[in-house]
């Protein structure tokens, strides 16, 4: 009997259900950072994946074992499964027709407007369904904008293709955590058809513990509520910040005696420049799918995106910036990434430029060629911003003033400082 469509349904995996010859599979985008920890949750279950990726550059890393972006416990495992011919990254296409299932990493991208861009995604799939054959499974994995999998499934079945199995999986992972994540969360699967749905979740059930069963449409919603969702709570953050900073009320201290031995507000964010690729990009997804109107996500937009500027004008407000110069420190998107895409970082440093008389930004992940060491910017800096909260800045000292919306930076002795200095002088080699 085949599992209903119209509801969710928590299916946990077994051991004996995994004598699925899948036989090979591959993955488009498979250099990215959304496909590779998935090729590699694959083959660390003894199953081959090819990669097929645009970049030569990201090609050669990985086939030389090494990774192209950070990730927990990934740079062993990729050197063992290249090693061991499970891992194979080319910019062959051609790959792709000997696979029983190709996993896409293609999503919608939004525009200059913010608005979905779906003839870009017609564009990569167009290409894409000229080399998928009868028989083979073919998975939408990242986010995309609500209706287009149902959509590729007619296009499918008006070119005569309807002998392709669709489905949407989502990814839901927390960047740098993928590994762990695989294994841990439920994954949710969205068949074009039934048959589609079950072969789904059949591949999944093999580096997951339970498949969730969800309509094409629930899915695509589901994984845009999810973002959404973070992105709206982090703005919520930054409004009370904003708010108590007016008032000139300590905003960290009322976050630590709301949150302290308090469960209801353990899910309160910490205030932060808050962007990355997927949060602001999908939360503009979803206002566009409900007709341009998502007042929540349309004000956490606002919030969000300004911070940096309030940012600098409390602070020209105490300082004279025009005499200064100012320091970033950390200009990835998140905390202890070396993924700057959509930083606002970056955004705060085109503001001090107005404003200072010299910026500098220094972060120990990030390969900029632009940025400066942080012993530089330390000691050339007349006031230090904190862009991005990573763990190797916590316990430095400093003997300029230090604005810090996240509270990372504590007072620490100065053999603490330079054992920290050291660690993030190392991490940055």
């Amino acid at each position: 009997m085949h599992p209903p469509l119209n509801a969710p349904h928590a299916i946990p995996a077994k051991a004996a259900d995994h004598p699925l010859a899948v036989g090979p599979l591959a993955v488009v985008g498979g250099c990215g950072h959304v496909g590779l920890p998935l090729a590699l949750a694959f083959a660390r279950k003894g199953h081959a994946v090819d990669l097929f990726d645009t970049s030569p550059e990201r090609v050669a890393l990985v086939n030389s074992g090494r990774m192209p972006f950070q990730e927990d416990g990934a740079d062993a495992l990729l050197t063992e499964t290249v090693r061991s011919g499970l891992i194979r990254a080319t910019t062959d296409a051609a790959v792709l027709e000997d696979a029983a299932a190709v996993i896409v990493t293609i999503g919608t991208p939004v525009d200059e407007y913010l608005d979905p861009s779906v003839g870009e995604f017609d564009r990569s799939m167009n290409e894409l369904l000229d080399r998928v054959r009868p028989g083979q499974l073919l998975i939408l994995r990242s986010t995309l904008f609500p209706g287009v999998t149902d959509r590729l499934a007619r296009q499918l079945e008006q070119r005569g293709r309807a002998d392709v199995d669709l489905a949407y999986c989502p990814e839901r992972i927390v960047q740098g955590q993928s590994l762990r994540e695989l294994e841990q969360l439920p994954q949710l699967v969205a068949g074009a058809t039934t048959v589609a749905a079950e072969r789904a979740a059949e591949l999944f059930r093999i580096i997951c513990p339970k498949v969730l069963f969800l309509r094409p449409i629930e899915a695509e919603l589901a994984k845009l509520f999810c973002n959404a969702y973070r992105y709206i709570n982090f703005a919520i953050a930054n409004q009370f910040y904003v708010m108590a900073q007016h008032f000139e009320a300590d905003f960290h201290n009322i976050y630590h005696a709301l949150r302290e031995d308090y469960p209801r507000m353990q899910s309160l964010a910490r205030p932060g420049l808050a962007a990355g690729p997927c949060l602001l990009k999908d939360t503009m997804q979803l206002g566009a799918f409900n007709h341009g109107s998502f007042v929540l996500g349309q004000a956490a937009m606002m919030i969000n995106e300004g911070l940096p500027y309030l940012i600098v004008q409390d602070v020209k407000r105490a300082y004279p910036l025009a005499d200064m110069t100012v320091g970033i420190l950390g200009m990835a998107f998140k905390p202890n990434s070396d993924d700057h895409r959509s930083s606002l970082s970056y955004k705060l440093r085109k503001v001090l430029l107005v404003e200072c008389k010299r910026v500098l930004c220094t972060d120990p992940y990030v390969p900029d060629t632009g940025l400066t060491l942080l012993e530089d910017v330390i000691e050339q800096a007349d006031l230090l911003i904190v862009g991005t909260p990573h763990d190797c800045y916590k316990g430095l000292t400093f003997r300029q003033p230090v604005i810090d919306v996240t509270n990372t930076i504590h007072p620490a002795s100065a053999g603490q400082a330079h054992s920290s200095l050291s660690r993030c002088e190392e991490t940055a080699k």
